[in-house]
Order: structure tokens, then C-alpha cells, then sequence
């Protein structure tokens, strides 16, 4: 028989949509008129917070949440939506991949031949992007690639406004008259521990999203453009002995044009689809990609604290060495600005998994400022007052604690935000 207090833990994680990592709450939440200070609605006790992690490997649940944002925040970008007008659609379009220059030969699954290495590697097979020999990959090169990636894709944009505006013959300045350049690009982690960043890069008019660009800025003039930023900038660096250490782009720059339907996605492909749909599913594939973390199993959100820490993770060899190599180059003076043993659970990364341009789109913030205001418009209605009644919000909360007491509790909410996340996903697909 389910107890009283069964009863109140499981509506405590179905609020929460089975996140694994709740935060327990107690106090209150009150609605008062602004002006007369009367009580319009209130909540009292005991209350569950999401813990609102963006990484699928530590709580599936609020990543779907994550996603979710990310995909408005994206699609809306590329079509219109939240405060956007639906004319970007007809604007110049790219989905854009960038991607880390090699530092030795790694396993791989080149298609229909076999790897270097002579074997076949299957999908998932351990292997897979680690060096075909370990002890000449550059692991020192990669940490410092990966640790300035950030800087080297603010160099990128800087060179593409530049590369556009050489093409239409303007300077960078007078090209602000005509010309906008926006994007929104989230960082995915390959198999050999480095990232690559995806991007949706986007001509507008000078004002943004409500104005065109010039008619002679067309895609294939973006790509041209993407093309030669990409290859042009550097970031420069040393090695620990000194040596010069310039940090670029790798080869492999792969532009699609997303104007119109042109383009290819792995397993969302379909020729007979419209604009619409292969722009929903281009959104859904980047987006996707926000929630994901490095690949390198048991490191998740743990910062790296000690020696001792890095001996017990359960890693693979190469993630292992890609974590003490950003430890070691942490405790040097000359990477002090870097905070490598901060990221060394990151295998270097200190940027943000989803960036964008000011104007490409809405915001986060500006997302679940509606969430907020839908929740307030439906206790304004619930007690018979209109929307825009000026009110007071008051939150008085105190933390109980985080997480769930037990293996059994944190099992059993695996098994409810599964289910819950199942159903929502049949209902998108079944509207009905």
C-alpha cells in the first residue's frame, strides 16, 4: 500500500518532471495587489526545484527543458518567432561547421575502408578517436587548441564581418550601414575528446532581423566569405618550453546552404520535405547538441580537485591523458589566465556550450521570463482579475536539501522522468 509519504515524494518529482538532482524548498510565495498590498494568491510549505542542468548525463530531464529553450531559441533565428519576424527566413542561411585541426592520427571508421590502424571499428567501439599512437599525439597542442577555441571563434566572426564587407566593397565600418551578420552556434565534443562548433550564420539588413541585406549579399557570398574567415585567423600561443604555438582552424569546414532545401542532415534527410519541416529538424539536430557533454563517461559536471581524482576516474586512457595533460599545464604560472584545472574535467573547454548573437534571436532570459508570466497570468485568472493587474511578487524559500535521499528514491525517479519524458515526446509527435 503507498504511504502518505510515498504519495507526497512522488508528486514532488512528477513537478519536477524527474529530475535527478532536485532542489527541496520550503517557505512561501505570495501574489499581492500592488497597489492595496490585499493577498491574490499564495503558496505555502514544502516545494521541489528543478536543478535546470543542461548535460543529459547528469539529469536527462531538465536537458530536455534545456533543449527545449535551445530550440526556440534557434528555430526562431532561422524562421521567426518570439519577437522575431518570419522574413529571416528569406534572408541568406548557412549551417556552418567548424571544426579542431588534427594533432595526431586517431582511430576512426573512414567509411568503406578500413581504419589506418588495418581493424574495422564498429560504432561504440572503445577505440574510436583515440591516437593511433599515444605516445607521439600531441596532447599538449590539443589542451591549448581547446582551451582557446572560445577566443578563436571571436576571431572568426571579426574576420567574417570583414570578409563581407570586402565583398561588396565597403570597409568594415561602412558596411554597418548595410550589413549584419548573426549567428547561433552550440560546441559538440568529437570522439577524440575535441570540440567542433556548429553554427547557423545569418545575413541581415543594418537594424537586424527586421531589415534585408543588400541583394548582392547572397548565400553562396556568405560561404565564400565563412570560407576565408575560417582559414585566415589564428590565435597564438607557446608551448611550456616557449616555443610558439599558433592555433587555427582545422580543414574540414563544411557549409551548407539552409535558404532553401538543399541540404543534408544525418537520419533527418528527406527529399519531399519542405522549408518548414527541414528547418524544424536542422533546429532540433543543433539543439540537441547543447545538452551533451564531453564523451569522457564518469567526468559529467565533477570538477577535477586532486591527483588522487584523476587516478580513480573511470575514463578511457585518452580521456584520462587529455585531463592530466590540462591539470599539469594548470599548475604552470604561464597558463594562470587559462584556469586549466578548473576545466580539466572539460579536457580544456572554458567556453559556453551555446552562444549567438545579440540580434540573431530571443534569449534565455527572455524565455523563461514567459514561462514566469504564463504562471502569473494563470493565478491572476484563477482569481478572477485581469492580466495586466500591477502586483507584487514575494518569495520567501529555504533549502531542505538537494538530490535524493536513497539509490531506491533516485532509481524510482528515473524510471517516472523516463515515462514522463516518453509520453511528452509521443504527444509531439501525435498531437492528437
Amino acid at each position: 500500500m503507498r504511504t502518505p509519504a510515498y504519495k507526497t515524494w512522488r508528486a514532488g518529482v512528477e513537478s519536477v518532471k524527474g529530475c535527478l538532482q532536485p532542489v527541496r524548498l520550503t517557505g512561501t510565495w505570495e501574489v499581492r495587489h500592488a497597489g492595496s498590498g490585499d493577498l491574490i494568491t499564495s503558496r505555502h510549505g514544502r516545494v521541489w526545484s528543478a536543478c535546470g542542468t543542461r548535460r543529459a548525463a547528469v539529469c536527462p530531464s531538465c536537458a530536455d527543458r534545456y533543449a527545449a529553450d535551445a530550440w526556440h531559441l534557434i528555430h526562431a533565428g532561422m524562421t521567426g518567432g518570439k519577437g522575431i519576424p518570419d522574413t529571416v527566413a528569406r534572408a541568406p542561411r548557412l549551417f556552418a561547421t567548424l571544426t579542431a585541426p588534427s594533432f595526431g592520427p586517431v582511430h576512426n571508421r573512414p567509411g568503406k575502408r578500413p581504419c589506418t590502424c588495418g581493424r574495422w571499428h564498429p560504432d561504440g567501439h572503445p577505440l574510436l578517436g583515440s591516437p593511433l599512437d599515444p605516445a607521439s599525439y600531441d596532447y599538449t597542442g590539443a589542451v591549448l587548441w581547446q582551451a582557446h577555441s572560445g577566443q578563436l571563434w571571436h576571431r572568426f566572426t571579426t574576420a567574417l564581418r570583414r570578409a563581407v564587407a570586402k565583398a561588396g566593397g565597403l570597409t568594415v565600418r561602412e558596411s554597418t550601414s548595410y550589413i549584419a551578420i548573426t549567428y547561433a552556434k552550440v560546441a559538440e565534443y568529437q570522439l577524440r575528446g575535441l570540440v567542433h562548433f556548429h553554427a547557423v550564420i545569418r545575413a541581415d539588413g543594418p537594424t537586424g532581423p527586421d531589415t534585408p541585406p543588400p541583394a548582392w549579399l547572397t548565400a553562396d557570398v556568405l560561404a565564400d566569405a565563412v570560407h576565408t574567415a575560417a582559414s585566415s585567423v589564428r590565435v597564438d600561443t607557446e608551448r611550456p618550453d616557449g616555443t610558439p604555438l599558433p592555433l587555427r582552424w582545422g580543414n574540414q569546414v563544411d557549409i551548407k546552404d539552409i535558404t532553401t532545401t538543399n541540404y543534408d542532415l544525418p537520419e533527418t534527410a528527406d527529399d519531399d520535405e519542405d522549408q518548414a519541416v527541414a528547418d524544424t529538424r536542422l533546429a532540433s539536430y543543433i539543439a540537441k547538441y547543447a545538452t551533451k557533454g564531453t564523451g569522457a563517461t564518469d567526468t559529467g559536471d565533477r570538477r577535477i580537485r586532486s591527483q588522487m581524482h584523476i587516478d580513480q576516474l573511470r575514463v578511457s586512457d585518452h580521456h584520462r591523458a587529455m585531463i592530466q595533460t590540462a591539470w599539469n599545464l594548470g599548475g604552470q604560472e604561464q597558463y594562470a589566465d587559462l584556469k586549466l584545472r578548473h576545466w580539466a574535467h572539460m579536457l580544456g573547454f572554458r567556453g559556453h556550450f551555446l552562444t549567438k548573437a545579440r540580434r540573431y534571436s530571443t534569449t534565455f532570459k527572455q524565455l523563461r521570463a514567459e514561462r514566469r508570466a504564463h504562471q502569473l497570468h494563470t493565478a491572476l485568472t484563477d482569481a478572477g482579475l485581469p492580466h495586466d493587474t500591477d502586483v507584487i511578487v514575494i518569495n520567501d524559500w529555504h533549502i531542505l536539501g538537494i538530490g535524493h535521499d536513497t539509490p531506491e528514491q533516485l532509481e524510482l525517479a528515473t524510471a517516472i522522468g523516463d515515462r514522463i519524458r516518453r509520453t511528452a515526446q509521443q504527444a509531439r509527435k501525435d498531437p492528437r
